[in-house]
């Protein structure tokens, strides 16, 4: 039976790891801590704007398993919050189990607590894997989810420090980049001025720890905009973020908060001392990350090289998914991805011809837009969303953004891909 190893347990590997299993591989998901889903433990946010088409498209496409337990497991859904219509929050809270039931279900072996250490190749194959046990993973097809925050010296190096954050370095150790390993030069992704990686987008505070008044309000409607005053204006962390679809003045002049099961605070990170001269907010206390007066995790400092179908350069057998195959963010982002690297790892062992999304699908045209973009200096030091800032735009214009559910399905329909991803391969 063809084998499918997946490195790395946030939701592109997830999505990864379920889309192989589908196409009929036996699959191995390893993740290095104790939880899956990454920066998804603390994240929450999908459907706004770009990211319905985007998730609708997967859906029609037979792999809509983990946008179905978003969907489910929802804590507000249909909210406008600044630059952002539709939007749906998950309970991060609650959501982990969950997903990892889903790719039970299918078979999935989910090994946790495993750090890959090692990469033995032959030629441009990889051979096997090894971890910090010494134990061996073999696999036919490998995809590589590992994200490009961390290790630790990255934050202190291009941050402010290590911010304790849900990735958990000093515990589970630095993350280990499959790419890197399999001796790929990995590309960075740059900020505005320039410099190395951004900061991760937002930091989440303990709904207990606010006023009762604004914990009610922020359960009954989702979200909360709090002006701030003059004196606690921060316009210039705008250009830290790696969330550039919150880089608009609407972050820098209100705090915004929304319910995902914490209170997201949408800025990279706030002054405790100052957060708390907030009304409602006097006895703010962060949970991710436990630093987020200070800092935040840095991302962005390790994207494999990679084609349309998230194949590595260079390495035959090597796919890659979520920020590891661009500059891009979100949950969305991240499923999108891995579901295409997970079915294209099937593909490749079976000599068969790769799928690639056509540009008359957002996903499609939102992967090859990317990659040329990261060939320039400007467009490497962007990120990019169907959410916001520039892809949105670009969504727009080519008129690939829709609401519609009966419109997404149709499209996909003509492009020849209804159930794609359901179906076996093997």
């Amino acid at each position: 039976m063809i084998k499918v190893v997946v490195v790395g347990g946030g939701w592109a590997g997830c999505a990864a790891a379920l889309a192989a299993s589908k196409a009929g591989a036996q699959v191995v998901l390893l993740e290095r801590t104790d939880l899956l889903l990454g920066t998804g433990l603390v994240g929450g946010i999908f459907r706004n704007n770009g990211r319905f088409t985007a998730a609708e498209e997967a859906i029609a496409m037979g792999g809509g398993d983990l946008f179905v337990a978003m969907d489910a497991n929802t804590r507000h859904r249909g909210i406008d919050f600044p630059g952002h219509s539709h939007a749906s929050f998950y309970d991060v809270t609650t959501m982990e189990p969950l997903v990892k039931r889903i790719l039970q279900n299918y078979g999935i072996d989910i090994k946790t607590c495993t750090r890959v250490s090692g990469v033995v190749k032959h030629g441009k194959k990889i051979q096997y894997l090894t971890d910090d046990n010494e134990q061996i993973i073999n696999g036919d097809a490998f995809v590589d989810t590992t994200g490009t925050t961390g290790p630790m010296g990255n934050c202190l190096k291009y941050g402010n420090g290590c911010a304790m954050c849900i990735l958990r370095c000093p515990t589970f150790g630095p993350r280990v980049s499959l790419t890197a390993k399999a001796e790929i030069k990995e590309i960075m992704g740059k900020k505005a001025d320039g410099s190395y990686g951004a900061m991760s987008g937002s930091c989440k505070i303990n709904k207990d720890s606010l006023s009762f008044e604004l914990k009610a309000q922020l359960e009954k409607e989702g979200m909360v905009v709090i002006p701030l005053p003059e004196n606690l204006k921060k316009t210039g962390m705008l250009g830290k973020k790696a969330c550039s679809q919150y880089a608009i003045a609407d972050y820098a002049e209100n705090i915004v908060l929304i319910d995902t099961g914490h209170a997201k605070l949408m800025t990279p990170f706030f002054p405790l001392d100052m957060l708390r001269t907030i009304p409602g907010l006097e006895r703010a206390r962060y949970e991710d990350p436990y630093s987020g007066g200070v800092g935040n995790s840095i991302r962005y400092l390790g994207i494999a090289p990679c084609d349309s179908s998230l194949k590595v350069e260079g390495i035959d057998n090597l796919f890659c998914a979520g920020e590891k195959s661009g500059i891009l963010v979100g949950h969305t982002e991240a499923v999108v991805t891995g579901l295409l690297a997970g079915n294209n790892a099937v593909r490749c062992c079976l000599d068969m011809q790769y799928l690639g999304l056509p540009p008359e699908l957002a996903s499609g045209d939102f992967i090859r837009f990317i990659h040329e973009q990261m060939t320039t200096e400007e467009g490497i030091r962007l990120r990019y969303t169907f959410s916001g800032s520039i892809y949105f735009e670009r969504m727009k214009s080519l008129g690939l953004y829709s609401a519609e559910r009966r419109d997404i399905m149709e499209r996909i329909n003509k492009a020849g891909l209804t159930d794609i991803y359901n179906t076996c391969l093997v």
